[in-house]
């Protein structure tokens, strides 16, 4: 008698363009916390550096009447919570600076030192947004971490590893994936199994994140094109800036 070849299961990656400041991004967090609870998917960050270098912003009145609206429109489509530290406090801020860089160094540091990369980005996020802390501070990226459980000192040294040279060629790298999948801004998603990219398509899933984590489900157990792909675009933020 012969045995079957064992077969196995296919791998597959949910790749994630994001940025800390990307309102969108914040809109869709919920959908990544999803596709994490699903086996056999691994969840990838990619940075894309969109308020990084030149593209900072310091904090205006003009940057926040431009923001709120569709700061509002992002609670009321998805349920995100919005605090009043960051309306009435860092939206009124004129010494704060908004600079992808630093949180995203955070997130890299995390994720080289305790593989928590998701979690640093998951908890900068509502740094920014419910609590109203100016996320490009050190300091502040170090008690984030810390909360964390992950131990201050190594933390540190992990975040002086991330210099701008290493900081900007992932953002280069970032960017080359958003080309090879086919994307245009933040956030964006792209399924890879055995190989093969698949760019998607969530705007439809945006506040059903129970949808979502269904409908990767049955792609993954397919392994084959399905509607997930097909509709629903994601407002994005634009790669250079964002409006939220």
């Amino acid at each position: 008698m012969t045995s079957a070849t064992p077969q196995t299961a296919p791998q597959a990656t949910l790749h994630y363009i994001a940025d800390p400041l990307c309102g969108w991004c914040y809109a869709a967090a919920p959908l990544v916390r999803a596709a994490r609870d699903l086996a056999g998917l691994d969840v990838a960050f990619h940075g894309g550096g969109m308020m990084a270098g030149p593209n900072a912003q310091p904090v205006t009145p003009q940057l926040r009447n431009y923001v709120m609206p569709h700061d509002h429109r992002i609670a009321a489509l998805t349920g995100q919570p919005f605090g009043d530290a960051y309306f009435e406090g860092l939206l009124r801020d004129g010494t704060a600076v908004f600079d992808s860089a630093p949180p995203t160094a955070a997130v890299l540091a995390a994720e080289a030192l305790a593989g928590r990369g998701l979690d640093m980005f998951a908890a900068v996020q509502r740094a920014h947004y419910v609590d109203g802390k100016r996320i490009a501070d050190r300091d502040v990226l170090i008690d984030l971490a810390a909360d964390l459980g992950l131990d201050r000192d190594a933390f540190g040294k992990a975040l002086n590893a991330q210099d701008a040279n290493a900081l900007m060629q992932h953002f280069r790298d970032s960017r080359a994936w958003l080309t090879r999948m086919g994307g245009s801004g933040f956030p964006t998603f792209a399924l890879e199994i055995d190989g093969q990219l698949e760019r998607l398509e969530p705007g439809r899933y945006l506040g059903q994140p129970d949808a979502w984590r269904d409908a990767l489900r049955e792609r993954l157990l397919a392994v084959q094109p399905t509607a997930i792909g097909d509709a629903g675009a994601l407002p994005q933020c634009g790669p250079d800036g964002c409006a939220i």
